[in-house]
């Protein structure tokens, strides 16, 4: 008995030998570590509000009617092959046709790549155009580029961008470092502020790039632009998405977009991405894509490439799901100034676009009834989830610096009805700190 005792350890030692560099390196998400603590808790029988995730209940949130009726409707067709790598021409000329009418941007579809959502594209962009070494431009916070340049070896240059600029990069910030990087990421809306790009700072930044490329040589490696923009038609207000090749058009010749049905018709699990760029980069990604085998699913493809055409039935999905959006985002917002003006530590930024509101909890150095003291940002998060049972992702999961106090807040699982109740479930445990 011993002996296999000793048998199976020796084993599960040999088992648990060194990997490569990349898995020996790389970093976990903070949002999946918090996740596990919220999951437990619920499990316990506590009540928590889960608004850490870049998600939707769809039982508050369902996709569209239309786009699940098409997508029954394909898979007892059986549509259910293997899609081209590039995905099904009718999808592609869908997206084309729904860019050009709603954003004015006129892409072929060679100039088109659909994927299993918008990670696998922002992968292969990644891998076709960064090598060892070679310099990436991103602003923290921003959701998973040091994870992605950690995947190339890349080398990280990171702006940190401010509250002052409603967390967006400037083009001051970028001009220091582009002589020889290869790729700046750039997100508007942004994930995890919901803030988006001013016009006249996004055209500094395109007139930069142009610039920069017009000073390289034919033998050197043009600057690109990664620009995600998940979320732009979930804007607000008097809120404008912008993007650079509208604004500049000669930026066609270096900007990938990133964008698909995810956060538009909450259809993150239906797996509809889609890249637009220049046709030379776009077959490198096609390429890569294949490998890994990242498509769309047939059913959902042909689904898609049916429910972008119906322009009526999408204008009225998009003005509900917008309006109850905006509405969380908008009371949660007032809570916090209301919070603000009694005396409270906290603070949040008005709303602009996406699912998200950014809040500031300012509660390092206070201490709890029991004298215990918040030390770090981690055991303020940690406080909120245990006292408030309010779960909210701190800045530094999306690359900050572990002292920030600002947080994403997601309203993708929000109940409206208990907003007021999350509010005074947070006052009560800020009433308790000294």
């Amino acid at each position: 008995m011993k002996e296999n005792i000793n048998s199976v350890q020796a084993s599960k030692k040999k088992a648990s030998g060194k990997l490569s560099q990349l898995a020996e390196t790389l970093i976990g998400s903070e949002i999946v570590k918090l996740g596990a603590d919220i999951k437990a808790k619920i499990k316990d029988g506590d009540k928590i509000y889960n608004f850490t995730i870049g998600d939707f209940d769809s039982s508050i949130f369902p996709i569209p009617e239309k786009l699940e009726r098409e997508i029954i409707a394909a898979y007892q067709n059986k549509l259910t092959t293997y899609p081209p790598a590039d995905g099904i021409l009718p999808l592609r000329e869908s997206v084309s046709k729904f860019l050009k009418e709603r954003e004015g941007l006129d892409y072929n579809t060679n100039e088109i790549l659909i994927a299993a959502g918008g990670r696998p594209l922002i992968y292969t962009l990644y891998h076709a155009i960064v090598d060892k070494g070679d310099k990436v431009i991103y602003a923290v916070p921003s959701w998973n580029n040091n994870h992605y340049v950690h995947f190339t070896k890349g080398q990280h240059v990171v702006i940190e961008a401010t509250r002052e600029n409603n967390f967006m990069p400037l083009a001051d910030d970028i001009k220091p470092h582009i002589h020889d990087a290869v790729l700046i990421a750039l997100c508007s809306p942004l994930n995890p502020t919901g803030t988006v790009f001013k016009k006249e700072e996004l055209e500094k930044i395109c007139d930069m790039v142009l610039e920069e490329n017009n000073r390289r040589g034919d033998d050197e490696k043009k600057l690109y632009v990664m620009y995600d923009q998940m979320y732009w038609t979930l804007t607000f207000g008097n809120t404008v998405h912008y993007n650079p090749v509208s604004l500049r058009p000669e930026m066609k010749d270096y900007t990938i977009f990133i964008d698909g049905i995810s956060k538009a018709f909450a259809a993150t699990g239906v797996r509809v991405g889609w890249a637009l760029g220049p046709e030379y980069v776009l077959d490198k990604m096609k390429a890569i894509n294949s490998h890994i085998g990242a498509w769309s699913p047939m059913a959902e493809q042909n689904a898609t490439a049916k429910y972008l055409l119906q322009k009526d039935e999408i204008d009225l999905y998009l003005s509900d799901f917008k309006k109850e959006l905006e509405e969380r985002l908008q009371l949660i917002y007032e809570g916090f100034q209301q919070l603000k003006s009694e005396g409270f530590a906290v603070d949040a930024c008005a709303p602009q676009a996406a699912i998200y509101l950014t809040i500031q909890l300012s509660l390092v150095s206070k201490a709890t009834n029991n004298g215990d003291s918040l030390s770090t940002q981690a055991d303020v998060t940690s406080y909120i989830l245990n006292e408030a049972k309010l779960a909210v992702v701190p800045f530094y999961a999306f690359g900050a610096p572990k002292n920030s106090d600002w947080y994403r807040l997601s309203v993708g699982t929000c109940k409206k009805e208990e907003i007021p109740e999350v509010l005074g479930r947070l006052k009560e445990a800020l009433e308790k700190l000294k």
